[in-house]
């Protein structure tokens, strides 16, 4: 089955470009387009869809907000946000409104198909190490948790998970962590599939968003006395 991809920009030549390389490749299937968040938000509403590709500089309804409406919704589509800079304000709010990762808009075809299978499939397409520098940056437009964590759902993690959760913010892989830790890499991804359903959240970029959030890690990637 193909994957349904909304292009959201009000970039007319942008979405052909964008169209044109999709429309090449036997897996996915462009099923909507939008020139702003309001036009996106009503397209959703009358067709299924899998992955929605999201500019944040539109009239009407920018993308965060638009972003922010689509993951508040039950089952919603993967969201990648479309951005101009790499580590922008942009993509900062986009990932805290619920995307599952960012890519420049100058992305080579080859980096963008294969960001959207990964979405598709569950995965995060921004690397915790990147969504790392990128909090780094703008730590301070995040609240302040008065150096302790500040966030009943953290209560329900073991001690261990908690240290998993650290690491993970701090961007290690699942090895990395797991020679940290001396466990079995194994052991290390059960512990990021209990973190994610214990949080409620869908991929580890939204755990490291997190955990700087609640102040589990501050800006530098230290983790909190």
């Amino acid at each position: 089955m193909s994957i349904r991809v909304m292009l959201v920009d009000d970039q007319v030549l942008l979405r052909t470009g964008f169209r044109m390389v999709l429309a090449a490749q036997p897996d996915m299937e462009v099923v909507a387009e939008a020139g702003d968040g309001v036009e996106a938000l009503q397209e959703l509403r009358a067709t299924a869809v899998d992955v929605v590709l999201m500019d944040v500089r539109m009239p009407k309804l920018d993308g965060v907000e638009t972003t922010r409406r689509i993951c508040a919704d039950a089952n919603p589509p993967k969201v990648l946000i479309l951005t101009t800079f790499d580590l922008d304000e942009y993509a900062f709010s986009g990932l805290k409104a619920g995307a599952s990762g960012f890519m420049l808009k100058d992305v080579p075809p080859a980096e963008l198909l294969a960001a959207i299978r990964s979405v598709h499939s569950g995965d995060a397409v921004v690397a915790p190490s990147t969504t790392r520098r990128l909090l780094d940056r703008f730590a301070p437009m995040l609240p302040s948790a008065g150096g302790q964590p500040q966030h009943k759902e953290l209560e329900r993690l073991t001690e261990r998970e908690r240290e998993v959760m650290v690491l993970v913010a701090q961007g290690l892989s699942n090895g990395e962590i797991a020679a940290r830790l001396v466990l079995s890499e194994a052991t290390v991804k059960t512990h990021v599939g209990r973190i994610l359903t214990k949080l409620g959240l869908r991929d580890r970029v939204q755990v490291v968003v997190l955990a700087y959030e609640t102040g589990l890690v501050r800006a530098g990637g230290g983790g909190a006395g």
